[in-house]
């Protein structure tokens, strides 16, 4: 009986060091990032998107899961599944920063370096959208949801001059600490509040520009628009809901392309294809989804559907083939969506990751995936 005293004693001093050490972590960590407080807080707290500080979705959107399914979904996501990564390394393209210059300004250009991580050329400015070069998409550097094999992953010193760094909302996957880092030299346009992570790694405030759903910025020749998505925020153990989380609307002349971000699907599409669309090029997350968490992910299906919403002439899915943040195969995404794409007439752009594609030329895509493990 004292021995097993003594191990249960062992066993809770463990437990308590664990939570002290976490606490800790979340309080101090950089990574972590900072929560809004100041003329920042203030802003947020006169937007008519937040209730008490809390940003709110325009469709209300439940987003509990009972501690059994959430302890389910994580034993699942540790334990790993049937290709949830690939075994093969992925094939990818060489960045041609010849060829990104070369883009006129009267066209659009686009990169994609695998999961939301893009580069859009748009009235000749070029912008560099939720880069996460990092090798995790995680709260920590050690552990958590690693990349996948690629013959090259993008890295800032490879990518060509950078206007704007244009950012979604502050998840780990979309919001990288290591690479924003490197890009402390840019200007940043972001959702209300991200600006308090940016300027707590060293980015001055000055270079930083937030919006509002509905408002506006003109960068050059080209007008943002943030437009709601069906999302949420945070990167810490309180601070849910914190900053805001959105989709990008860019106009320049008669081009126009929607970077719809991560969202479950939404009576939001429709409206923002009556108020911006038609689009040259819609680019749509499929991925990450599952059914426990359709609310804030959408199926392939609606992906495909979306597309159709926002009045897509073509449409070209991201948020895959990076991380396995689910518990669906790595293919499954583009497998399902090429169905429905398909079904609906909806033209599908699927480049090979870090290939340029101007004016969506679907002669540059490929079906690379087949034939993969």
């Amino acid at each position: 009986m004292k021995r097993l005293r003594m191990v249960i004693l062992w066993i809770l001093g463990i437990i308590a060091v664990l939570l002290v050490w976490l606490f800790g972590y979340f309080a101090f960590s950089p990574r972590i990032g900072s929560d809004p407080a100041g003329e920042r807080l203030k802003r947020i707290q006169a937007s008519p998107n937040q209730k008490e500080g809390r940003f709110q979705n325009v469709v209300e959107t439940n987003m509990d899961m009972p501690l059994t399914v959430m302890a389910k979904v994580m034993y699942e996501m540790v334990r790993g599944g049937d290709a949830r990564e690939p075994k093969d390394t992925l094939p990818t393209v060489d960045m041609d920063i010849a060829a990104w210059n070369a883009v006129p300004d009267s066209s659009f250009a686009v990169a994609w370096f695998g999961h939301s991580s893009l580069l859009i050329k748009l009235g000749g400015t070029t912008f560099l959208v939720d880069p996460v070069f990092g090798e995790r998409a995680s709260t920590f550097s050690f552990a958590g949801p690693k990349r996948f094999n690629y013959h090259q992953h993008m890295r800032v010193d490879l990518l060509p001059a950078v206007d704007v760094v244009l950012l979604s909302h502050d998840h780990y996957d979309h919001l990288d600490h290591e690479t924003m880092l490197q890009l402390k030299d840019k200007r940043f346009i972001a959702p209300l509040g991200v600006g308090a992570h940016l300027e707590s790694w060293g980015i001055p405030s000055g270079a930083i520009t937030e919006k509002d759903w509905w408002e506006s910025v003109e960068v050059g020749k080209v007008q943002l628009t943030l437009a709601p998505s069906r999302h949420f925020s945070g990167r810490g153990m309180t601070n849910r809901f914190s900053t805001l989380w959105g989709s990008w609307v860019m106009v320049s002349g008669d081009k126009r392309i929607y970077f719809g971000a991560d969202s479950g699907y939404s009576p939001t599409f429709k409206e923002v294809g009556e108020r911006f669309g038609p689009f040259d090029l819609a680019l749509l997350e499929c991925g990450a989804y599952n059914e426990r968490w359709a609310n804030i992910h959408m199926m392939p299906e609606e992906t495909a559907q979306a597309a159709v919403d926002v009045k897509a002439r073509v449409l070209m899915p991201v948020h895959w083939a990076k991380f396995s943040l689910a518990l669906h195969p790595w293919k499954e995404p583009i497998e399902r969506l090429t169905v429905k794409a398909k079904e609906l007439g909806i033209p599908l752009l699927t480049p090979r990751i870090g290939a340029i594609v101007v004016d969506a030329d679907r002669a540059r895509s490929e079906r690379w995936w087949e034939g993969l493990e």
